[in-house]
């Protein structure tokens, strides 16, 4: 295994900072993916990779593309230059980088699997935001016929890029905030194993979320009635696959 870290970056310039210290003491190479944000961001996110370029990379999109449109800059990066796995993870300090290591373990004992962090949330959490994700999980476990993606839509996974790489060659992934969902049911369909693994979560230390309201929830509305017909001209697959899981 060759794990590398992707983080994409949305005028987290408070942020970013803590956020790279936490994750570099681990020994991954980070990958920041600066997606159209402000001077401000800039400034920082260029003085960081200057201050560290042997353990930073620093890809720049030149006008906003969405968290998943960076999230895959990343990972196109990491899989060109020899990566077998990455790592994402958000740049707001939401995720507890002091859960790496568990990532990383789990990985090298399911290699072929992503490793999806399922949360534990503090009192941090906006309630709204909480029942609303329970929406998605719903539709996430009828499009899969299954119970095993606990939450998708978690920023803090771990990737086989191989995995990715085949997916992405053939099937064009939501680029905003639905990419987080549609990869990991796409992945699924094609067999990947989810493992989910808790990890604490707090909302965010900067205060910046940029979720777009009705943008955002019309591209994951579109999503969920995609990937709901996508499900049913799978479902013979899927009920296949899922009565020869219990008969094993």
């Amino acid at each position: 295994m060759k794990t590398g870290v992707v983080i994409p970056v949305y005028n987290h310039e408070l942020a970013i900072p803590g956020v790279l210290a936490a994750v570099l003491p681990h020994h991954l190479h980070c990958v920041l993916v600066d997606d159209g944000s402000n001077a401000a961001c800039a400034a920082v996110l260029n003085r960081l990779a200057a201050e560290r370029p042997h353990d930073v990379t620093l890809l720049r999109h030149a006008v906003n593309c969405g968290k998943g449109g960076a999230v895959l800059t990343g990972l196109d990066y990491l899989a060109q230059h020899g990566y077998s796995h990455a790592l994402q993870i958000d740049a707001d300090g939401q995720h507890d980088a002091a859960d790496i290591e568990r990532f990383i373990a789990l990985s090298a004992r399911h290699p072929q699997a992503v490793i999806n962090g399922c949360p534990i949330y503090d009192d941090s959490v906006p309630k709204g935001r909480l029942y609303a994700r329970y929406l998605t999980h719903v539709w996430v476990w009828i499009n899969t016929l299954s119970f095993d993606i606990r939450d998708s839509m978690c920023g803090f996974r771990l990737y086989p890029l191989a995995a990715v790489t085949a997916l992405t060659s053939v099937q064009k992934i939501g680029s905003r905030m639905d990419f987080d969902t549609e990869i990991l049911v796409r992945l699924h369909w094609r067999g990947i194993r989810v493992i989910n693994l808790p990890t604490r979560v707090r909302y965010p230390s900067d205060g910046v979320s940029h979720f777009k309201m009705w943008l955002d929830n019309a591209l994951i509305s579109r999503m969920h009635t995609v990937l709901f017909f996508g499900m049913l001209w799978r479902l013979p697959l899927l009920l296949t696959r899922k009565l020869r899981r219990k008969a094993a």
